[in-house]
């Protein structure tokens, strides 16, 4: 009992002091990293309610959009065929139609969607869980430096969903909806076959658009550094010449359409390699 408690005759109470990462055992880690994944799981499947409930609205006007001449990007391409008097350019002025033979794939597309949607949505919450498990194993100019990492890691994610869904989804759609290999054939795509090629282009996208991010992290931790990205450009150039390849229809213009942006990612990517290299040189200056 403290002196206080002596002469007031209360016992305290004592408190710990709470364990700081570097004081916290492997186990100890785990259990934070699971409480962590279960917050981000509940935000996922909190997301995944809400496209469930609302998942006519989500096929109709969103899925199934890009496939129809007035869906904004089409209505751009079939401009563009005007003014440069190229009706080449013009994409899915046919739309094909969406069949289901499956007994259960209605079902089991609108959870597919459910899910695709709910980690959407929860995306900003479930990289913020993320940044609060990694925080405390940083230095406190460490964190300072890293102000603004969820904000941008989302920013960037967003931006991969819209590029996807605005440019890679109609570009494929109207590849693979209009691409014949007889007159005799016609197109009828299965509903689970376009559900799934659609949100996995737009998810992939999100994931791609965070390629600065991953390079900015892996400069923090010294596996990666600007000379050796610059050293590397050309067989960066082609990895992600491929995965545009992967990622649209298998045309040269989409492929190149596609890749400018990725290029572009990679080259930002240097950048801040390079920022968090003159930071650590002042860092070590100045602690010398």
């Amino acid at each position: 009992m403290s002196i206080k408690g002596i002469l007031t005759g209360k016992e305290e109470k004592v408190t710990k002091p709470k364990k700081t990462n570097e004081e916290m055992s492997f186990l100890e880690h785990l259990e934070e990293l699971r409480w962590h994944l279960v917050r981000a799981s509940v935000a996922i499947l909190f997301g995944a309610i809400f496209v469930f409930i609302n998942v006519k609205f989500i096929m109709d006007k969103i899925l199934f959009a890009p496939k129809y001449p007035w869906f904004i990007t089409n209505k751009v391409f079939a401009w563009m065929a005007v003014q440069f008097n190229s009706p080449d350019l013009a994409i899915n002025t046919q739309p094909f139609s969406i069949i289901n033979y499956d007994m259960a794939g209605q079902f089991s597309t609108h959870l597919n969607i459910a899910m695709i949607g709910g980690i959407i949505i929860a995306i900003p919450y479930v990289l913020w869980e993320f940044w609060r498990f990694i925080k405390p194993a940083l230095y406190e100019k460490e964190r300072k430096h890293a102000t603004g990492a969820v904000f941008y890691s989302t920013l960037l994610f967003m931006l991969g969903v819209f590029f996807g869904y605005f440019l890679i989804v109609p570009l494929s759609t109207h590849f693979f909806g209009s691409y014949r290999v007889s007159a005799e054939v016609v197109n009828q795509i299965n509903l689970n076959s376009y559900i799934s090629a659609v949100t996995t282009i737009i998810l992939g996208s999100g994931v791609v658009f965070e390629l600065p991010i991953v390079i900015f992290f892996l400069s923090k931790v010294g596996l990666v550094n600007a000379s050796f990205l610059r050293s590397y450009r050309r067989h960066a150039y082609i990895i992600l010449l491929l995965l545009a390849a992967i990622i649209t229809p298998p045309d040269v213009f989409s492929m190149l359409l596609v890749s400018g942006p990725l290029v572009l990612l990679y080259e930002v990517g240097v950048v801040l390699s390079q920022r968090v290299e003159k930071k650590r040189v002042d860092i070590e200056i100045l602690e010398a």
